[in-house]
């Protein structure tokens, strides 16, 4: 039988530390209380917030008329090509601070503007709500590009957890558009329509994420006759080909890490670019812990690296010195 993946001794600290703060699980939580319970939590273990020549704060217009928040974070001052960026938190919690610091790095380590969404969150908006919203938002960044100071003809989608399965879905539809993407990027995104995966049995009881939770996210988010449609399960997509080239960062110690390798798979057969990097040792979100983690701020250069060769062309004064 093969030996169970050990976590890194900085990654083992913060299990403990986490163990020993002993904050239920959000499955026991409502909605309400997860949400405030992560928002004090969530920067905990991320680098401080770094300063960018521009924090601005944006709304776009949801088909429905709803403005959407939104930040726009940018190193310079130039016509920088631009990252859409969807939050994780299980399509119930997080937002736009829970993930200020990784949209802060990207953008600091990339030279790529950075532009986060504030999308509508489950229960009180179920699926495909949050599909709608981050497709409405990245149908309007190129024309509203010009007046933001950005470039929309260099444009890129990307997210973590909940938010990695929007992007994917996002890339699917502007396949379909005829929008050009040249990156998804993709950080331990959920693509599967169940909760059977071999790693989803394997890391049942986590670290920190469980199959519990993300029963309980599945619960509030979409009804089970809901969950075989691609915009929930990317995965359950007819044709993956043509679609944009693909990063993918994951964790080894994560029940979302075979949907991860299965999505990558699945694009390669399409005749997509995947870069698919796992971080061994480490957990679900450990990419928002770069305090205490080095794998963490591995994986934000990383990622920066894809979106650079991606977003920036050859020659191109805009491009950052790396």
């Amino acid at each position: 039988m093969p030996t169970a993946p050990a976590l890194t001794p900085a990654m083992r600290d913060v299990v403990r530390r986490i163990e020993r703060a002993g904050h239920p699980p959000y499955h026991r939580l409502t909605p309400e209380a997860a949400r405030a319970a992560y928002r004090k939590g969530a920067e905990v273990l991320d680098l401080p917030r770094a300063p960018l020549a521009r924090v601005e704060p944006l709304a776009f217009a949801a088909r429905d008329g709803s403005p959407l928040p939104a930040r726009l974070y940018a190193a310079g001052a130039g016509p920088a090509p631009v990252l859409l960026y969807l939050h994780g938190g299980g399509f119930t919690i997080g937002g736009l601070e829970t993930h200020d610091s990784l949209c802060r790095q990207l953008a600091l380590r990339s030279g790529a503007a950075v532009v986060a969404l504030d999308y509508r969150l489950a229960p009180e908006h179920r699926f495909p709500t949050a599909v709608h919203d981050a497709w409405d938002a990245l149908q309007q960044l190129p024309e509203r590009a010009a007046a933001l100071g950005l470039d929309g003809d260099r444009l890129a989608v990307g997210g973590d957890s909940a938010g990695g399965t929007l992007a994917a879905v996002c890339a699917l539809l502007a396949r379909d558009a005829g929008l050009p993407l040249a990156l998804q990027l993709l950080f331990y995104p959920g693509t599967a329509a169940t909760l059977d995966s071999d790693s989803q049995r394997r890391h049942a009881d986590g670290p920190l994420l469980d199959r519990a939770t993300l029963a309980w996210f599945f619960d509030h988010y979409a009804d089970p006759v809901e969950r075989v449609d691609w915009r929930f399960a990317p995965l359950e997509a007819p044709d993956h080909e043509g679609l944009a080239p693909a990063w993918i960062g994951l964790a080894e110690i994560d029940p979302l890490v075979d949907e991860g390798i299965a999505y990558g798979d699945r694009l390669r057969a399409a005749g997509v670019p995947v870069q698919l990097e796992i971080w061994r040792g480490v957990i679900h979100d450990f990419v928002k812990m770069g305090r205490a983690v080095p794998e963490a701020r591995a994986a934000q250069e990383a990622a920066a690296a894809a979106l650079r060769e991606a977003l920036f062309r050859p020659g191109s004064p805009a491009a950052p010195e790396v």
